[in-house]
């Protein structure tokens, strides 16, 4: 009994050092990522339109300086800073802003009858 006894420390001993092995080696879990607004925003929107019937486009509106541009495009040169490109009384118009502070109303409808729906396009950094 005292071979078998000596056996399982044995083995008990060598699966403790196996682990604590493996441990030091390990690489550290990656730290949490902050929220990142852009993505958050980004997703939103993407999962909106994502959602409409075919008959369906998503009306993304920015509001500034008593103006009103309708979205067509996002583009995030990075994270953290948002250019809005389309129309303001038919003219092409863009907008640059800072994520953090990008305010925007969004809303489903239904394009005229004859009219194909349009679909918001979307640009991300390159990672």
């Amino acid at each position: 009994m005292s071979h078998t006894v000596d056996m399982a420390l044995g083995d008990l001993t060598k699966q403790l050092a196996e682990q604590a092995i493996r441990s030091a080696t390990a690489k550290p879990a990656a730290p949490p990522q902050p929220d990142n607004t852009g993505v958050t925003i980004l997703g939103q929107i993407q999962a909106m339109q994502k959602a409409l019937k075919e008959d369906e486009e998503l009306v993304v509106l920015f509001h500034a300086s008593g103006e009103t541009l309708r979205v067509v495009e996002i583009f995030l040169p990075s994270w953290q800073v948002a250019v809005l490109t389309g129309t303001d009384r038919g003219e092409l118009t863009r907008v640059i802003s800072p994520v953090e502070s990008l305010q925007l109303v969004c809303k489903v409808v239904k394009p005229p009858v004859s009219a194909k729906p349009m679909r918001i396009r979307f640009v991300t950094p390159k990672t």
